[in-house]
């Protein structure tokens, strides 16, 4: 990854099982300054294949806001963390925003001594 492009405001996609683990998580990624803020989408219904078998169940989908260079943290704690053996977390670059959302995004994830 490029220098300038560590600095870039990203959206994280994770699902997961539901609002009081996402929760949970959340405010942990808040508080060590990996992300800006989140966005949680209540029980969505999935159906994908599992181990062979056609599954569907209720889950949350949430919207992570950050930029790139948090994205190994974010992940590493919410494999660490959260239920799924195989949790979906990706990554999407943001190309073109509000420059005072994109700047204040930048602001409250800039650690210290990064």
């Amino acid at each position: 990854m490029q220098d300038g492009s560590k600095d870039k405001v990203v959206y994280i996609f994770w699902t997961c099982r539901d609002q009081e683990e996402a929760k949970k998580i959340i405010y942990a990624l808040v508080e060590q300054k990996w992300i800006a803020c989140a966005s949680i989408f209540p029980e969505i219904t999935s159906i994908y294949r599992w181990e062979g078998k056609v599954e569907e169940g209720r889950e949350v989908k949430i919207i992570l806001k950050t930029v790139a260079r948090h994205f190994d943290a974010v992940q590493g704690y919410i494999k660490a963390h959260g239920s799924y053996q195989v949790p979906e977390i990706i990554q999407l670059n943001v190309e073109q925003g509000n420059p005072d959302y994109l700047s204040w995004v930048k602001n409250e994830t800039a650690l210290v001594q990064d």
